[in-house]
């Protein structure tokens, strides 16, 4: 078993005041990442003028995504025998950054099993934190190969999105975000959230919706990768034959028991975008927020610019920024026309 798996039961999902601890408890190893209103006309045009848009802007954490708020609060609780052996991961890039990152600070060592196609910056990242890298074809193939790893070298696998010590790091960017623009007198009708695997939007949503219960959640995903989408559908685990989008961020091979639970439990809806909506999201965030973001990063306000934007017409939203590990060159390749 993994450090973050676990049976699915309702006494498992994280509470409120869990999550307030498990803040607590990471302290200064992760930051509070800061909110901020996107208001200009440029936003007004694809969003709604009436609508406000609150960018909780999680880019700016520890390693470049929300990543480490996880590993962390799976990796805390390891024996000190545990973490000697050190841990090991799967990742097509921000979790084995997160991993090496997190790591290092513990004073342990990492073995990530990385996909061929993963961006090489992020790869290199990985590197520089002294993470130990296996490239395998695919990402199926890679969590075939940390199993291997997980056996042969006693190395802890931490999983990149499933289980509940996992969910409680990634609850506390939900609450962290409604704590925030309450404290300047803002409520949120809803919040917006991309999906890799889940782990961050089942811990956004369950936050969410624990702290401020009349906000509405929303997941989205890339068409080209709609684990979480067809799992809604479906109601049971579903798994991707290959990933077709850009933001490779989000291409999770398939759905996870824990986190699909709780998917179900607090979201209230799963959207898909494409992948030009994804750039025309990238293109707003660097037009009006002056954030260079990676396409997972600006999935959620995609959501908002397209399925979601009669519906939220007028409407107050927070969306989450998750993550900018991206090179210049491909940037640029995203966004230009």
């Amino acid at each position: 078993m993994g450090a973050s798996d676990a049976s699915v039961t309702p006494g498992t999902f994280p509470t409120l005041d869990a999550i307030r601890a498990n803040r607590e408890r990471l302290g200064d190893l992760v930051l509070t990442t800061p909110v901020r209103a996107l208001s200009d006309d440029a936003v007004g045009r694809a969003t709604g003028k009436a609508t406000a848009v609150w960018m909780k802007e999680e880019l700016f954490q520890r390693t470049g995504s929300f990543k480490p708020r996880g590993a962390f609060s799976v990796m805390l609780d390891l024996s000190a025998e545990a973490l000697a052996r050190g841990v090991t991961g799967v990742s097509a890039g921000n979790h084995a950054i997160a991993l090496a990152y997190c790591s290092r600070t513990l004073g342990t060592t990492a073995k990530v099993v990385m996909p061929r196609t993963a961006n090489a910056f992020r790869v290199q990242l990985c590197r520089e934190l002294g993470a130990e890298i296996e490239l395998v074809d695919n990402v199926t193939e890679a969590f075939a190969r940390v199993r291997e790893v997980e056996a042969a070298e006693g190395r802890t696998f931490v999983h990149p999105y499933e289980g509940p010590r996992t969910a409680l790091g990634t609850a506390t960017v939900g609450l962290e975000f409604v704590d925030q623009v309450q404290e300047r007198g803002v409520q949120l009708d809803a919040v917006i959230v991309a999906a890799g695997g889940g782990g961050l939007t089942g811990g956004v949503a369950c936050a969410v919706k624990l702290a401020s219960p009349n906000t509405s959640v929303y997941v989205v995903e890339p068409e080209g990768a709609d684990t979480m989408y067809r799992s809604f559908q479906a109601g049971t685990t579903q798994e991707l034959d290959k990933v077709r989008t850009i933001a490779d961020s989000l291409g999770a091979p398939r759905t996870e028991p824990y986190s699909l639970a709780l998917n179900q439990r607090f979201v209230d809806e799963v959207v898909l975008v494409s992948d030009e909506q994804i750039r025309d999201g990238m293109r707003l965030l660097y037009r009006s927020a002056k954030l260079v973001t990676e396409p997972a990063g600006a999935a959620a306000l995609a959501a908002l610019m397209y399925p979601l934007r009669e519906r939220l017409d007028g409407k107050t939203v927070g969306i989450v920024v998750c993550g900018a590990n991206i090179d210049a060159e491909s940037f640029a390749r995203f966004v230009l026309p």
